[in-house]
């Protein structure tokens, strides 16, 4: 099912876009299979903020945050006024751990 138009988040909510769940290449040309949790545990993943709720003064639309694993919805696969398709999720707004006004590169965390 494909949506169209703008999606507005309500209250303090937060919908993000560009969140990466398959194999990643890292700057060195190393490529990371997905593994879906089964050896590496789950981890967090980063999104680009796509909108923010009019009560929402912790994130910016453009942002990039990092989101606790699981707390996100199923992608919403939306067409934008331009034509751009786009898969946006809503995430819980106390999962958001940190935030970066750049795309992160190479960045794991780990509890050490």
């Amino acid at each position: 099912m494909i949506t169209k138009g703008k999606l507005i988040p309500i209250r303090d909510h937060v919908i993000v876009e560009e969140m990466e769940f398959g194999e990643q290449i890292s700057k060195g040309g190393i490529i990371i299979q997905s593994d879906d949790g089964k050896t590496m545990g789950v981890k967090p993943r980063w999104g680009k903020v796509y909108a923010v709720g009019e009560k929402n003064k912790d994130v910016n639309v453009g942002d990039w945050v990092l989101i606790e694993h699981g707390r996100w919805t199923r992608g919403m696969n939306v067409e934008d006024e331009t034509g751009k398709m786009r898969v946006l999720r809503r995430v819980d707004k106390d999962a958001i751990m940190i935030t970066s006004h750049n795309k992160p590169g190479d960045v794991y965390v780990t509890a050490d």
